[in-house]
């Protein structure tokens, strides 16, 4: 094979013993996982808000980030539930680029994925500890997840993997909520049976382990706009869109039937600024409509402590993102507070 193997990396049961969750620590996951799939099984009427940079790229600027986050959750959470983005792995669309801190701890310098490993493991760690708040991230590789699953309280599989057996398959193990974003062609009915498949019990090879799942009654959808043949951005979080996958969960029979809306993405065909305005109009149809009020239960937005995007270079501004632009602190701010008083 044209492969060479540099290193063997540690199970994760061991690096899991090697860095610990220490019990205050799981306590908080347990109070918040609860807290999470009750707004997912319509038991709670609070709003979800997944916010965060595209890329977790740097542990102290992320942090920091959530210790923001951590302030204003204190002002909102009778209305709201903030979810810290803290995506670790980054998909590129043709492989080439800053992949994530599982693959570049630090994206200046080459590839070391058992640093990256434990960096993001700490990183999610810290965030806990000072914060309170439990964080999501993207399954992008099924099989690295086990590095990180006693810490998450929400997982995304992204546009480009939703379509992808084993995505679907480890999807229906999990026992948080499982975000399926449509894929980049904005078919629904992909989108519509990946949900279905991660809430059905399966029997397959996971980590070269025989298993058999029991379905994730939390799987749900997660609109993000798509491309068509000739490359022009569809956005889907219009009202008529929200009406349509309502429609198509009362045709599915799935259960807790829930969408999550990014207003980024093809959704606002990556102008940051936009997502201010998209968030407004969501909320707009559901306060309109009971169906779309019970359906959708959260947003997904792209934020980090400045505004826009940077190359990676020597000299970059921490909290700046390095993948695709995001709203800055203050707009996000702002943002978070309206939501509260409209959702």
């Amino acid at each position: 094979m044209s492969m060479t193997i540099n290193k063997e990396l540690p199970n994760p049961a061991a690096l899991k013993a090697e860095f610990p969750v220490p019990e205050h620590i799981k306590e908080i996951k347990a109070a918040r996982d609860k807290e999470i799939a009750a707004v997912f099984r319509g038991e709670s009427d609070k709003f979800l808000v997944i916010v965060g940079p595209c890329s977790a790229d740097n542990e102290e600027s992320v942090c920091e980030y959530t210790r923001r986050l951590a302030r204003v959750n204190e002002q909102v959470k009778d209305r709201l539930i903030l979810i810290p983005r803290i995506y670790t792995n980054k998909p590129r669309t043709t492989g080439e680029g800053y992949k994530g801190m599982l693959h570049q701890p630090d994206p200046d310098k080459a590839p070391d994925l058992l640093g990256g490993i434990i960096a993001i493991r700490k990183m999610h760690m810290r965030a806990i500890e000072e914060t309170g708040l439990t964080c999501a991230d993207e399954m992008l590789y099924p099989e690295n997840r086990s590095y990180l699953d006693d810490l998450l309280s929400y997982e995304a599989i992204g546009a480009r993997s939703v379509e992808n057996q084993q995505h679907r398959l480890t999807a229906s193990s999990m026992d948080i909520p499982a975000g399926m974003k449509n894929p980049t062609s904005g078919d629904l009915a992909v989108m519509m049976n990946s949900i279905k498949a991660a809430q059905s019990a399966h029997n397959f090879i996971y980590r070269g382990c025989d298993v058999t799942t029991t379905g994730n009654p939390l799987a749900h959808a997660i609109l993000r706009g798509g491309v068509d043949k000739y490359g022009t951005t569809i956005p889907n979080y219009h009202y008529e869109d929200l009406k349509r996958l309502a429609s198509l969960y009362e045709e599915s029979g799935l259960e807790n039937p829930a969408c999550v809306v990014d207003v980024n993405h093809s959704n606002s065909g990556k102008k940051f600024k936009e997502q201010i305005r998209i968030v407004s109009e969501v909320l707009h149809s559901r306060s309109y409509d009971p169906a779309i009020h019970k359906l959708v239960k959260g947003v997904m937005i792209e934020s980090y402590l400045f505004e826009g995007a940077q190359k990676i270079c020597p000299e970059m501004i921490h909290g700046k993102s390095i993948t695709d632009p995001c709203l800055g602190w203050e707009d996000t701010e702002k943002l978070l507070y309206s939501i509260a008083e409209k959702a």
